[in-house]
């Protein structure tokens, strides 16, 4: 399986730490769609809570 490394990632990976005003997402990694409906996922790190967010990259 290969992927396009110049290709957008159609999400962002993140773990998130804290509550309410306190709420930071930490970027971890992206995820890029393939041919058979599915991701790939690169991650630099993992999450030590274990949750992974995944959301859609924001406009630039």
């Amino acid at each position: 399986m290969s992927t396009n490394k110049s290709k957008r990632p159609s999400l962002i990976a993140y773990t998130v730490t804290g509550e309410g005003e306190n709420t930071f997402f930490h970027k971890i990694g992206a995820a890029w769609s393939n041919s058979k409906g599915g991701y790939q996922i690169k991650l630099a790190a993992l999450p030590v809570n274990g949750e992974i967010v995944l959301l859609p990259p924001k406009e630039e």
